[in-house]
C-alpha cells in the first residue's frame, strides 16, 4: 500500500529579514507541517490546504524541495510505503495559529534559530528538507549530513 502526504517549509519575508515557520508535534518534535494528500487533490494542493489546517497561513508554492520515503507498519494495513513531498512555500496571508488537534505548537524563527532547533529537537530525515529550503533562499547552513 502506498501512502502520499506532503508539507512545506514555509517562510515570510518582516523587516528586510527572513523567518521560517517550525512546528510542535504532538510528540514535542520540532518538525514541518504536512499531511495526507485527500481524493481529488494534487501533492501541491495537499502541501497547501495542511499548512493552513496546522498552522493557520496561506501560502504559495515557490519550489519543491525533496521527497522523503520510508515504510512504517500500519496496524491494519500493514505495511505502507510513505512518500513525503516538501516544498517551499512563502506566507501570504492569514494568521498563525497551531491546531491543537494535531501539533502542540508553531512559531516564526530566524534561519539560523531555525536551523539549530531542527538539528536539536527535529526529526532527522527533516534535515535535508530544512537545509534544501533555506538553500533556494539563498542560505548556507553548516553541520547538514
Amino acid at each position: 500500500m502506498k501512502e502520499i502526504s506532503a508539507g512545506g517549509v514555509v517562510f515570510r519575508r518582516i523587516d528586510g529579514g527572513l523567518q521560517i515557520q517550525l512546528i510542535q508535534d504532538r510528540y514535542g518534535k520540532i518538525s514541518l507541517p504536512k499531511g495526507k494528500m485527500e481524493p481529488g487533490e494534487t501533492v501541491e494542493q495537499t502541501a497547501l490546504r495542511e499548512i493552513v489546517e496546522e498552522t493557520g497561513m496561506e501560502g504559495v508554492i515557490i519550489a519543491p524541495i525533496d521527497q522523503i520515503k520510508y515504510k512504517y507498519n500500519h496496524e491494519t494495513k500493514g505495511s505502507v510505503d510513505k512518500e513525503v513531498h516538501y516544498y517551499l512555500v512563502e506566507a501570504v496571508g492569514g494568521k498563525l495559529q497551531a491546531q491543537v488537534e494535531e501539533i502542540r505548537g508553531v512559531e516564526w524563527f530566524e534561519p539560523s534559530e531555525a536551523w539549530r532547533r531542527q538539528r536539536q529537537s527535529g526529526y532527522n530525515n527533516n534535515d535535508r528538507i530544512l537545509s534544501g529550503a533555506l538553500k533556494l533562499l539563498g542560505l548556507e547552513v553548516r553541520g547538514n549530513g
